[in-house]
């Protein structure tokens, strides 16, 4: 099988996420690196993009220089991700798509809800791939649970409850720090901080487990250290479109939290656990019986849970294999077999939806206010 050709915006030497997205993208030989703009300085991405193995004629200065390097290429790059700051998500997005070319952005999508309905209607003119890295969907186990559901394993869902909270950015001396500072100031991480970076990814997953879509929230937000001008801290109460009732909580004070990403999910004849530090299992207790532990790999896994495990039973894979299923997905959906599974537009508009509501609820003390983008109405 030929290898695609993957090319990344963004992402340069110390990023956080741009060495689990070379890693995943590469992790099955499925896509090869052929091109890149890794750096807002064009002499330092140039740089690192040809230590890492790509050509210099393919090492770009800028985004705008790959998009017009790459476009009239004949082997041009069949997967572009986009690994920058929020604020550029939309621009770089959306000049792609509208040249052909598929695209993985990170999360958030874009900044603002009118935003995001205009990459889902770009991408649906485009006929090409526009998928969101929600990349913690892609643990097997999760997919497991997803299956369950589907299956009527646990009955009819009736609350899921969810939190990603973590302490790491709870010292009020660090708060100048600018790892930290950028992700609550409003021209860097827009109308929200803690919820739009980690609780969405909490309520994708309630969305994802539980195959509905948040149709209103209430939220309460609150900025802990006082000199950040975006929460901190933020508890959202919902209510899905099939009638289930869910919980959020995510906080970046949470001080002896460290990941702090779990989700269990309750239904009429049974419920479900998941933690993100021990993503090799997931619990289930059905009705009136004992807790089990499902096993990453072990026998009579649901076919989504098995075709994503690559190593045997008690063996961990960890966040960069998470990450490197949504490439295995975005491979299948380049190549023309569509996965369900794969974050797409639809759900990046969604997530910026839900920000926006939040957003507006907390500002009302807690009011109940419609999540759904507009075009979903």
């Amino acid at each position: 099988m030929t290898k695609l050709k993957w090319g990344m915006i963004g992402g340069g030497e110390g990023s956080q996420i741009g060495p689990a997205h070379r890693l995943g993208a590469q992790a099955d030989g499925q896509f090869e690196f052929a091109a890149g703009a890794l750096d807002h300085r064009p002499d330092v991405g140039r740089d690192y993009a040809q230590r890492l193995g790509i050509a210099a004629d393919r090492a770009y200065g800028s985004w705008q220089d790959m998009l017009e390097g790459e476009r009239g290429r004949e082997d041009r790059v069949d997967l572009v991700t986009v690994a920058t700051p929020n604020a550029t998500h939309f621009e770089i997005t959306k000049a792609f798509l509208e040249a052909g070319f598929n695209v993985l952005c990170e999360k958030p999508m874009t900044m603002s809800v009118e935003e995001g309905e205009e990459i889902v209607r770009v991408a649906e003119a485009s006929g090409k791939v526009c998928a969101v890295n929600y990349c913690y969907s892609a643990y097997p186990m999760i997919r497991q649970a997803r299956a369950m559901v589907r299956a009527g394993e646990i009955g009819k869902v009736r609350l899921v409850v969810t939190s990603f909270s973590h302490g790491h950015h709870g010292d009020a001396t660090d708060a100048d720090n600018p790892r930290v500072r950028w992700r609550y100031d409003p021209q860097m991480a827009g109308v929200s901080g803690q919820f739009a970076d980690c609780g969405i990814h909490a309520l994708h997953m309630a969305s994802f487990i539980c195959d509905d879509e948040v149709a209103r929230l209430s939220a309460d937000f609150a900025s802990t250290i006082p000199s950040r001008v975006l929460e901190d801290d933020a508890m959202v109460n919902f209510r899905m479109t099939g009638g289930t009732v869910g919980r959020l909580w995510t906080s970046s004070v949470a001080i002896g939290r460290q990941h702090g990403f779990d989700i269990q999910v309750f239904g009429e004849t049974g419920g479900l656990k998941w933690f993100s530090e021990h993503p090799n299992q997931l619990e289930y207790t059905p009705v009136g019986g004992r807790k089990q532990i499902i096993e990453k790999g072990e026998g009579g896994l649901h076919e989504d849970a098995m075709r994503l495990s690559r190593v045997s039973i008690a063996h961990p894979e960890g966040f960069p294999l998470a990450v490197a299923n949504i490439y295995c997905d975005l491979a299948d959906a380049i190549r023309g077999e569509a996965r369900d599974s794969l974050p797409n537009a639809a759900d990046g508009v969604r997530s910026m939806a839900a920000v926006h509501g939040a957003v507006s609820s907390a500002q009302q003390d807690g009011a109940w206010v419609d999540a759904r983008p507009p075009m979903f109405r």
